[in-house]
């Protein structure tokens, strides 16, 4: 091991790579970075077979502990490759943000000022089950310029391996260096605890996964991080909601893929409407919702089955499966209160035809998005026109919410002048 930078000379030399391939990136065309893209969403479809069947060895090693979510975010199938495809080829279709000028303003001096977009750099993104992170990952790193370094967990390691060899074959052919993208096989804990320091090399780290692996970096790393945090997610059904488009949201949300960050967690109904908890728990029941109550949510449900009493550890929990918190509320503003107090930051939605209220949840909520009248499902890169995401951001500095190519970007001074020196 190298005492200096505590890893060793191999791994040395790869992060030197990394940051040459971050330098070319900084002044490659466009052309270039979407010929790699365009040449990934090709190679997914037409190395089908071998990707889905890694993916089936991955699955088989998980299903005897894993949950029926946790297999779902693992599950890789021609439709998901085809969804793969779709939010790489939105990427090359959008506008470069490489150079793209946000002001622009010439001092009394002649000195001309431009505040310009450029890439952060060197990306290190730690994921865990989640296959198609990867494609989506690169093609956000790349289309903004950033060379990045990926680490799967071992959950997902066949598939990853597959898909990683397809990238790098795919950089090689269009004339890139191989430092532009580096897909990390070693599960080893202590290596990635020892990357997660290496602020000469890497200039943002962002971990993609549950709560352990969130605490775990945040504890060891020295690098920037921009986190995506849990999604302990909320729908908020108001006294003057509509009851079919209420069922409709809470189903959408709650079971159209309840092992993604985005769904929601704990519903929140008025008082006024707590005579719907009944219709909402049919509607859930066919996919065998597991429910934590309050006192009022177990007396409406008495006679049903897979229903018990909530604690604060529920009210906190994310659960990532088919199961829910419930909870009925007096008011807005003890809605609010409880968001505030077991919300993640992530999204929230209320359901309401009173437009005043509406927005008073919108202001006061903080979250990275706030809905009224849809499903906290659209907290998603590809669904909001951004061609895809690293994650989700729940922090605030420097980007909150779903980061696209242009939040992979900081913005910096350039500035021509004709001889100007200060007086």
């Amino acid at each position: 091991m190298s005492h200096a930078s505590g890893i060793d000379a191999a791994t040395e030399k790869r992060l030197r790579d990394v940051r040459v391939g971050a330098t070319a990136l900084k002044m490659s065309s466009l052309v270039q970075r979407n010929q790699v893209l365009e040449g990934v969403s090709q190679a997914l479809l037409a190395h089908q077979e071998e990707i889905l069947r890694a993916n089936e060895i991955d699955l088989e090693l998980a299903r005897a502990k894993a949950t029926p979510a946790f297999l779902d975010r693992l599950r890789l199938n021609h439709q998901r490759l085809i969804q793969m495809q779709e939010s790489l080829r939105d990427i090359v279709a959008m506008p470069d943000p490489i150079g793209a000028v946000e002001e622009e303003k010439t001092l009394p001096n002649g000195l001309v000022l431009r505040r310009v977009r450029a890439p952060l750099g060197v990306i290190l993104m730690i994921f865990e089950s989640r296959p198609n992170v990867i494609t989506e990952a690169l093609s956000v790193a790349l289309k903004s310029g950033n060379a990045l370094i990926m680490r799967g967990g071992s959950e997902s390691l066949n598939t990853s391996r597959v898909i990683f060899k397809l990238i790098a074959e795919v950089i090689a052919k269009v004339g890139l260096p191989p430092g532009t993208f580096w897909g990390i096989e070693n599960t080893d804990r202590g290596f990635i605890q020892a990357l997660m320091k290496q602020n000469k090399f890497i200039d943002v780290l962002v971990p993609r996964g549950g709560d352990s692996l969130i605490e775990y970096v945040v504890q060891n790393a020295t690098i920037p991080i921009i986190k995506n945090d849990r999604g302990l997610c909320h729908v908020y059904i108001h006294e003057d909601a509509d009851n079919a488009m209420a069922l409709n949201i809470v189903e959408n949300a709650k079971v159209q893929r309840p092992g993604v960050c985005n769904s929601m967690e704990t519903l929140l109904i008025h008082a006024k409407k707590k005579d719907l908890l009944v219709a909402i728990y049919q509607r859930l029941e066919a996919k065998n919702v597991e429910w934590f109550g309050c006192h009022e949510t177990l007396q409406i449900l008495a006679n049903k089955t897979n229903v018990s009493a909530a604690t604060d550890i529920n009210f906190s929990t994310e659960y990532l499966d088919f199961k829910m918190n419930c909870r009925v509320v007096e008011s807005l503003d003890q809605a609010l209160e409880h968001i505030e107090t077991f919300g993640s930051r992530h999204s929230e939605s209320i359901v309401t035809k009173n437009e005043q209220a509406a927005r008073k949840f919108q202001d006061t909520v903080d979250a990275a998005a706030v809905y009224w009248n849809a499903s906290t499902r659209f907290t998603d890169g590809f669904q909001m026109g951004l061609g895809g995401e690293l994650g989700i951001s729940t922090q605030k500095l420097h980007v909150r919410g779903p980061v696209g190519p242009r939040e992979l970007t900081s913005l910096r001074w350039i500035a021509d002048g004709t001889g100007q020196v200060r007086q």
